[in-house]
């Protein structure tokens, strides 16, 4: 039973396909009546009668896959190259180009010539150098307290020369770790306070004074300075050895000022300078060492390493010089604390490495807006004036709801008719006193 089934199943599958085939070719066959060439399309229909059955992938059209194509980037022409490299080198070539200032310090060089070494000073010393005689002589370091209160200048004036140099040194004496100005008012006293020595004696700063006085006086005299108490003993100390050594007149060498108590090389070599007119080396004090480490002159740990530097290179015609100079710098504009770059000259055209960016920045805009002012012949301050206008007005106190009042010839907002603090007051009194009882409203039941 299973085998005559499956024969009767396998034989209605061959009739199946056998009758779809005969349906294809007679419905091909039967559509040929309508065409124009019967002939060709006969020809056709043999032609394909003769060929095998087709599957139904062959019928089914097939699409073309498309291939992958990996795009690679097309490679330029070595000549295309070359062209780019010529315009790169063209625009590279119309930048302007910022050239760096290259600040050498002062350093030691062998001559080839000779053999021996030399000491080749700071390559823009010069220009800084001048910048700052400018400042200093015209420009905002003038007027320094150094100028009028220095050393140099708080000797006494008609007194003889001996007692000239002899108060120049007292000065330098009492100037260590002390201001100008303190230090002339201390000077000051000690030239009109200073008892005399014996009656009929002068009154003032000499050497007889300084040994006849008691030591508790001239530390009143002298309080203001710092460090008074030392000062006071070194300087009768320094007034008996110039009495016994220098026969009352301070020494005319380096050495011998350097020998006296509570005096060191700046202050020997300043007084060299100015009492005898002999200029044997720098007065390095605190301002001339910290300002020429700041310009990178050199890299120096004390004043007299500073000196011994300065003195290698600097022309000794600038020795005497340098000091007043730089010490009013420090005094006007590159103080020890807050420095005013935006002052500075070496700040705004690039000499001083330390100058700090944001306050140079500040100055030059400043500046720019001073010189476009000036040129414009305007005041560098400008101030705007404004006017204000009171109008009183009389407010009518009875206007009607619609009236509207005019201020300056305008029309304000309608006017409301209302009652002052003092009337609504009133009114309330007048309630408050009226006759009889008031009414009394009932109270509400809540539900």
């Amino acid at each position: 039973m299973r085998t005559s089934n499956i024969s009767q199943e396998t034989t209605k599958m061959l009739n199946a396909t056998a009758r779809s085939t005969l349906a294809r070719r007679s419905t091909r066959s039967s559509l040929a009546q309508f065409a124009h060439n019967a002939a060709n399309i006969k020809d056709e229909d043999s032609s394909e009668l003769s060929q095998p059955p087709s599957d139904i992938e062959d019928i089914i059209p097939s699409r073309k896959r498309k291939r992958e194509t990996i795009r690679t980037p097309i490679k330029q022409s070595p000549r295309k190259t070359v062209v780019i490299k010529t315009e790169t080198e063209d625009s590279a070539s119309f930048s302007p180009s910022k050239e760096r200032k290259v600040r050498k310090p002062a350093r030691k060089v062998k001559n080839e010539e000779t053999g021996e070494v030399e000491i080749k000073p700071p390559n823009d010393w010069a220009e800084v150098y001048a910048a700052v005689m400018e400042m200093r002589t015209s420009g905002a370091a003038q007027n320094a307290a150094v100028d009028t209160m220095g050393c140099e200048r708080l000797a006494q004036e008609g007194v003889p020369l001996k007692i000239k140099r002899f108060h120049t040194l007292i000065a330098l004496m009492l100037s260590s770790q002390t201001k100008d100005t303190t230090n002339a008012i201390a000077m000051r006293r000690l030239q009109t306070e200073l008892p005399a020595f014996e009656e009929g004696a002068p009154v003032g700063l000499n050497l007889e004074n300084i040994l006849a006085v008691d030591p508790k006086l001239l530390n009143e005299l002298i309080w203001v300075v710092g460090f008074h108490n030392n000062k006071t003993k070194y300087i009768k100390a320094a007034a008996e050895i110039l009495r016994d050594q220098f026969k009352g007149d301070i020494p005319d060498t380096i050495e011998g000022l350097m020998s006296l108590p509570g005096v060191g090389p700046k202050m020997a070599y300043l007084c060299m300078s100015t009492a005898w007119g002999r200029t044997e080396g720098i007065g390095v004090d605190v301002h001339v060492h910290r300002i020429t480490n700041l310009w990178g002159w050199h890299k120096t740990k004390g004043p007299e390493e500073t000196r011994l530097a300065l003195q290698a290179w600097l022309p000794r015609e600038l020795w005497h010089e340098i000091n007043w100079l730089l010490v009013g710098l420090g005094q006007t504009v590159c103080l020890p604390v807050g420095r005013k770059c935006g002052d500075c000259e070496l700040g705004l055209n690039g000499l001083c490495k330390a100058a700090e960016r944001s306050k140079v920045t500040l100055g030059r805009k400043t500046r720019e807006e001073k010189i476009k002012k000036d040129e414009e012949d305007n005041t560098l301050r400008k101030t705007e004036m404004v006017k204000i206008e009171q109008v009183t007005q009389d407010i009518p106190m009875n206007a009607d709801s619609d009236s509207k009042v005019v201020v300056g010839g305008n029309e304000g907002l309608p006017v409301k008719e209302e009652l002052t603090k003092n009337e609504e007051k009133g009114v309330m009194e007048d309630i408050a006193n009226a006759p009889g009882q008031p009414e009394k409203i009932p109270k509400r039941k809540r539900k």
